[in-house]
């Protein structure tokens, strides 16, 4: 997975192929994504592994909380193709299930909500964009090839093929 990860990065740097693995290198979001994969590796092996290498999952996630902003607990269920493309303010709830090809932006939070019956995590689908800002808590599911904008607070179940933007209550349209 870590694979179709970076190349999501690597292919939107420009340049020649020495470039773009210097500018994968400098985006705080490869980090992160590489933080996140290894601790999730690192849960699937033996003890004396982990013994061995966790302080260094625990340095560079404590690294990636306090000089970018990105929490990203390795608990998390996340598909392949995350792309974070500016660093800051990112939480991630460690009980979320996210599909494919995620483009998350700074100051994004996806995080638990409600009482009861509606307490939860979202699931999310593939190929969805998250802009700046952008709040998605609670017991919801967001579809496929959804795209939330900036600042938006969303709490609803979303359908597939959506935009929801802040205007300034929360507006669906269908991407046709």
């Amino acid at each position: 997975m870590l694979k179709e990860d970076l190349n999501r990065t690597y292919e939107l740097v420009q340049g020649g192929k020495i470039k773009k693995i210097i500018g994968c290198y400098r985006v705080p979001g490869c980090h992160a994504i590489v933080t996140y994969r290894f601790g999730q590796w690192l849960a699937k092996q033996n003890l004396f592994t982990r013994i061995f290498l966790e302080p260094l999952y625990i340095f560079q996630y404590h690294r990636m909380r306090s000089k970018w902003g990105i929490e990203i607990p390795r608990a998390a269920n996340i598909g392949y193709g995350l792309y974070i493309g500016h660093n800051g303010g990112i939480v991630i709830s460690s009980q979320v299930k996210i599909g494919k090809n995620l483009n998350i932006s700074q100051g994004v939070t996806i995080g638990i909500s409600g009482k009861g019956e509606r307490r939860g995590v979202p699931i999310i689908g593939d190929n969805v964009y998250i802009a700046p800002g952008a709040k998605v808590f609670g017991k919801i599911t967001i579809g496929n090839n959804v795209s939330i904008g900036a600042n938006a607070v969303v709490n609803k179940d979303i359908p597939d093929n959506s935009i929801v933007v802040l205007s300034p209550g929360c507006i669906i349209l269908e991407k046709k």
